[in-house]
């Protein structure tokens, strides 16, 4: 079958292809295209703009986090529906975990046999460029680079000069040129762009680099290299869709016969916004009814069986959070009662008992004895391996978990035994000593990010519990 789809890549981090990427999505939009977007690698900020510019969910493309066979059934299904994918790399086109390259950006085109288009970063160059495009080339051959598109251009003769240069000696088309911009459209922090969720404004910035997009960019260019890219086999995947292939059910003990759907709630606010959509649509798939709840605006909990709060900057939202007395004092005393919660990472900090910023603490929900605090640099980055060591109510012991860690926050103050730690850390930092996953009764607190395709039984764990606690509170 035809997926028309184009890969954004880059030499390297920083190359300006998230910008490129949010803004040929945008234009495509507005030019009557039915996007979908992808995003390579660990990354939720990212993913949250393209989303916004495509008006609709950005999925995440993974070989790290999900099988090869999971990443392609997912990037199939999701695709079927749109005129053309825009998938954005990560890092640089060969960068990878390992001197073998696996998991970079080359290996997920190869996978889905997509044509990419390298994002060139010529700031203060001009014929090495062409050097350096070519070295791509030759590096892997079976890897289609169908062309370039220049950046951070300082005038028109600094354009020839590359233009002539890349397409004499690489034989590929320059699909366009951007100039340096005068002002920031989109502002940046330490983890990249500012996520959309923290300003209305962002609507204006994808307008913005949409009208970009078309002034420099030659998008039918574009539009025809997605659709020349080679069918891809129906027998390639599964034929199930993510939801399907997410949808656990005891086929000995169907949990959910004759009973009504138990509802798991999502903390999703300006403060806690990381989550794949793969996660919620498992959820959904495995039988939940989801509600969603912000600890910054409700007074009170809904009436719900079970919590997932995610990642997200707490840290920028910690006077709100802490003004919220009341939904953190009923929370807490939810918890106590055993309300199954599995916190990630920003959620992992809320669930502390405070968050001392510049020596001002600032009280947080109260149900994990710890206290947090933000380091200038950053205290655990990248994928991570978890060895499931402990009893805990979502993982049997010896499980291993592919997940991924970007924090800079760290435990500032301990009150509790270590014992309470049931994760041991085979890849990564984790919250103390190689140890992650803090455990209270219902509640799993930790600082990696898992994704529901790579990790199905997480989803079944969420529904069962779920259903534990409501039936516990029908019987009171």
């Amino acid at each position: 079958m035809g997926f028309p789809r184009i890969i954004i890549s880059a030499l390297h981090g920083g190359s300006g292809k998230t910008i490129i990427s949010i803004g040929i999505i945008a234009a495509l939009r507005s030019l009557g295209e039915k996007i979908v977007s992808f995003k390579k690698g660990p990354d939720y900020i990212d993913a949250g703009w393209l989303s916004l510019a495509a008006g609709g969910p950005c999925y995440n493309l993974d070989t790290f986090l999900v099988s090869e066979k999971d990443v392609l059934n997912s990037f199939l299904i999701h695709s079927s529906k749109s005129n053309i994918a825009v998938i954005e790399g990560n890092r640089g086109l060969y960068d990878g975990i390992d001197i073998n390259g696996s998991t970079c950006t080359a290996e997920l085109a190869k996978l889905l046999e997509a044509p990419v288009v390298l994002c060139l970063d010529c700031t203060k160059s001009t014929r090495t460029m062409a050097a350096s495009v070519l070295g791509c080339i030759h590096f892997a051959p079976e890897v289609k680079i169908a062309g370039v598109i220049l950046n951070r251009v300082a005038g028109k003769r600094h354009e020839n000069i590359l233009r002539r240069s890349i397409e004499y000696y690489t034989g590929l088309t320059v699909f366009g040129a951007l100039p340096k911009l005068d002002k920031q459209i989109f502002p940046e922090r330490h983890m990249g762009l500012v996520p959309t969720a923290e300003h209305e404004w962002a609507k204006n910035s994808i307008k913005a680099v949409s009208k970009i997009a078309k002034q420099y960019i030659n998008l039918d260019a574009l539009d025809n290299i997605a659709r020349e890219a080679a069918n891809i086999p129906i027998g390639s995947a599964s034929g199930k869709s993510s939801e399907e292939n997410c949808l656990i059910k005891d086929k000995n003990q169907n949990l959910l016969k004759n009973r009504s759907k138990p509802k798991i709630g999502i903390a999703r606010d300006s403060a806690f916004q990381f989550y794949y959509p793969e996660n919620i649509e498992a959820l959904a798939s495995a039988g939940a009814e989801l509600v969603f709840l912000s600890p910054l605006k409700n007074r009170s909990l809904p009436m719900i069986d079970a919590l997932y709060i995610g990642g997200g900057f707490p840290e920028t939202h910690a006077n709100e959070l802490s003004e919220n007395a009341l939904f953190r004092n009923e929370l807490r005393l939810m918890a106590k009662q055993g309300l199954p919660i599995y916190a990630e990472c920003g959620g992992l900090m809320y669930l502390g008992e405070e968050l001392i910023l510049e020596e001002k603490p600032y009280p947080m929900a109260g149900i994990l004895p710890v206290a947090f605090g933000l380091s200038k640099k950053p205290r655990g980055h990248g994928y991570t391996i978890i060895d499931v060591s402990s009893d805990n109510p979502y993982f049997q012991v010896g499980t291993k978990i592919r997940a991924h860690e970007f924090h800079y926050s760290f435990v500032l103050k301990w009150k509790t035994d270590k014992k309470s730690l049931v994760f041991r850390m085979e890849r990564g930092a984790g919250i103390y000593n190689k140890k992650d996953g803090i455990r209270y009764k219902n509640v799993l607190a930790t600082y990696s990010h898992l994704h529901a395709l790579g990790t199905p039984s997480w989803a079944k764990a969420m529904v069962r519990n779920a259903i534990s606690f409501k039936k516990t509170r029908q019987r009171s």
